[in-house]
């Protein structure tokens, strides 16, 4: 049975929901006929998007018709993996998780949360259930290969882990994106789509866009100028430019008007924050020359309305914490903190950050590494220690939520090692993945089209303030499981003496579903008359205006003030001396990178997004190729201190000399995956590369970025292993 917003010609009926696969919240219109997907485009009504769409949306089809997606729970067994009632995997996962706690202690069962949570309604609205319920302190997540930097900034200057400041892309006049790729991500941190048309709306409007990247990405294709920088040195070039800035004049111009600077009672401090990092001094270990620093923090400060951008390049490196407060520092002392075309706040209609705690910094460390946990949750650095590592508190149970960390955490080989040692493992996942492979039990969800979507998340961080309710499309099957009702399933289960009142709001919620919890967000957020019968009244979604200035209002310290933790930060750059005097700039750097028609490692199973030429190569410049004698084509070995993989060379300019680059998310070639097209296209994980011993130490984020490789040239192609074999035979009965 199909629900339709409208109906157009007989058979065929016309739906209007939000793309929920990356973060951009691109209105789509699916065409249909009964359940048969016709075609899915973008919704030129959709105030937010206006009709764009990037390849992904697709996918949205193929997760739903996927032949190899799991449909009801399997149980692996010694004659392999076998169907099981729901009911029967609910009791043998409560049991399991149970059996694991009483025997060894509730905190020697661990649960990772994958990305694609945050892009699920009902889980959002409900995965504290499932938490709570299970009742371990060895929780983790892919925040901290990603995005921890920012909820720790925006902890400590405003008040809580989400009261995180956007561009305001659409009105801005310069815009500098460090370490960030727009046109591939979708924007990250800046929910926005069309990215390629905004940054041409500024430069049309006589604006500048500036790219600093050790690649010279999509983004800066199509930018006013692009610096190469090497990589996980950013520190320094912002150390350097926020020197400059008060060298130049620019703080003492900007102060009389900067609101920001008002708020913060330590600014004065940040003047010596940077003091000796001249731009002379750091244009060595950078790679970009002092004459350029400097103009481009002139051109910065003099435009009339800028902002200064950062995301993954930045936060996923050793000073990863303190680069990105460095970003933050620039925006405020140049007075671009809640100015219009600066860095703004988003004003969702759910107010999540008026319904969440404000997060929290190293109340404990993880038992083997001693990495602080952030909002009770430990790094994904530590994780396979703690499954490796006897002692009290050794992980024995796992449960992985939308995850798949043996290809997107660092160490995945050591990972994979850790996982299949453990005594009992569930994951709710679609498929039989790297990681989900070792579960015990497996137990799928509907797919995305099978369910009711509200972007609680990248409303959040949305450069328009916007809001968009998409009704189910496909009814599920009577015997498919949402993952709410999953979790809450679980935890009726595992958490029999739970209050009344969290019993009373997990039958509501069983017998409403999650529509009656987003419709309280909604009464309660800050636009009047809200609910979800109003936003049901606009199927293209509601706009509610561009970005305002929100200070001090949208603080959440008590006394409205901006608190720059100086002391934290600037204790590090102890660390950025250290490192700086003993630096080795002879080393070959590893970054990762990103494709539009890429989403981490969970849409490789899609045709039409893996069809065309290997995108899974090691790209290198052609003066690092001929340093290595490796030519175009060529398989390379590449060798770090965890592991190797092998790998074809492309040869490119893309980069600067003395680096190379691996995308993220492939390498499907291990044993006991099921998923026919993502096999066949296997690539290698760049994760078995990355070495979880580099960190950021001060926030425990993962330091991926700038890992040193060995590069050999392999003369001889090497012969195909037993899974390379499988690929090739299952690639010839794919579809052309």
């Amino acid at each position: 049975m199909a629900i339709s917003n409208q109906k157009s010609k007989a058979g065929e009926q016309t739906h209007f929901r939000t793309c929920n696969l990356c973060e951009a919240m691109c209105g789509i219109v699916v065409k249909h006929d009964g359940n048969k997907v016709l075609s899915i485009k973008g919704d030129k009504d959709d105030p937010f998007s206006q009709g764009y769409i990037c390849p992904k949306a697709t996918a949205l089809q193929d997760l739903h018709e996927d032949p190899d997606r799991l449909r009801q729970p399997i149980e692996r067994t010694k004659d392999g993996w076998q169907k099981i009632s729901w009911d029967e995997a609910f009791d043998k996962v409560a049991a399991g998780i149970q059996s694991v706690q009483k025997k060894y202690g509730q905190n020697a069962f661990g649960v990772y949360l994958g990305n694609p949570n945050v892009h699920n309604l009902g889980g959002m609205l409900t995965i504290k259930h499932l938490l709570t319920s299970i009742k371990t302190r060895s929780r983790f997540s892919a925040t901290s290969i990603d995005q921890l930097p920012h909820h720790i900034i925006s902890m400590h200057l405003f008040g809580h882990m989400l009261r995180i400041p956007v561009p305001d892309v659409n009105r801005t006049q310069h815009m500098m994106i460090i370490g960030g790729n727009p046109l591939a991500s979708n924007g990250s941190i800046m929910t926005a789509a069309n990215m390629r048309q905004k940054l041409k709306d500024i430069k049309a409007r006589d604006g500048k866009v500036v790219v600093i990247d050790p690649r010279r990405t999509e983004t800066a294709d199509i930018a006013s100028e692009h610096h190469f920088i090497r990589p996980a040195t950013d520190v320094w070039l912002l150390l350097a430019m926020l020197n400059e800035i008060y060298a130049q004049g620019y703080a003492d111009k900007a102060r009389p008007h900067n609101r920001a600077a008002d708020l913060a009672p330590e600014i004065e401090r940040i003047r010596d924050f940077a003091k000796g990092y001249s731009a002379e001094s750091v244009a060595g270990i950078t790679g970009i020359e002092a004459s350029e620093i400097k103009r481009m923090v002139k051109e910065f400060c003099e435009a009339e309305r800028s902002v200064c951008y950062s995301r993954m390049g930045v936060s996923v490196q050793e000073f990863g914490l303190l680069a990105q407060y460095l970003v933050m520092m620039i925006n405020i002392v140049a007075g671009r903190l809640d100015e219009v075309g600066g860095l703004m706040f988003p004003n969702p209609a759910v107010d999540v950050v008026n319904n969440s705690g404000p997060g929290y910094l190293g109340k404990r460390h993880s038992r083997v590494s001693n990495l602080p946990d952030f909002n009770g949750e430990y790094p994904v650095a530590a994780m396979a220690d703690e499954m490796l590592i006897e002692g009290e508190g050794q992980l024995k149970g796992f449960m992985c939520v939308a995850g798949n960390p043996v290809l997107s955490t660092p160490n995945g080989e050591k990972l994979d090692k850790a996982f299949a040692g453990l005594e009992f493992m569930v994951a709710l996942d679609y498929f039989v993945t790297e990681t989900s492979r070792h579960a015990n039990i497996i137990l799928p969800p509907v797919s995305p089209l099978e369910r009711d979507h509200y972007d609680l998340t990248f409303n959040g961080f949305a450069v328009h303030n916007v809001a968009k309710y998409s009704p189910v499309l496909f009814t599920k099957h009577k015997d498919a499981k949402h993952d709410w009702q999953i979790y809450l399933e679980l935890a009726t289960r595992m958490d029999k003496d739970a209050p009344m009142m969290v019993k009373a709001e997990r039958k509501m919620i069983q017998t409403l579903g999650t529509k009656v919890l987003l419709d309280q967000g909604l009464k309660r957020g800050p636009y009047q008359g809200m609910s979800l019968r109003q936003v049901q009244k606009h199927p293209h979604g509601m706009d509610l205006g561009p970005l305002k200035k929100m200070l001090p209002d949208t603080i959440k310290h008590k006394d409205k003030q901006i608190h720059l933790n100086v002391d934290f930060y600037q204790a590090d750059l102890a660390r950025v001396r250290e490192v700086m005097a003993s630096y080795d700039d002879s080393q070959i750097l590893l970054i990762g990178r990103r494709h539009v028609r890429s989403n981490n490692s969970w849409l490789h199973n899609s045709h039409r997004l893996v069809k065309g030429k290997p995108r899974c190569t090691l790209m290198l410049h052609p003066d690092t190729a001929r340093a290595h004698s490796i030519e175009d084509g060529q398989q390379v070995k590449v060798t770090s201190r965890v592991g190797q993989v092998d790998i074809i060379a492309e040869v490119t300019d893309e980069l600067m000399p003395g680096v190379v680059s691996i995308p993220h998310g492939w390498g499907h070639g291990r044993k006991g995956v099921k998923q026919k097209i993502a096999q066949a296209h296997a690539g290698v994980s760049v994760n078995d590369l990355t070495d979880d011993t580099l960190i950021d130490k001060l926030s425990g984020n993962a330091a991926v970025n700038g890992v040193p490789v060995q590069l050999e040239a392999l003369i001889e192609a090497p012969l195909p292993t037993e899974s390379e074999t499988n690929r090739a035979l299952a690639a010839q009965v794919l579809p052309a």
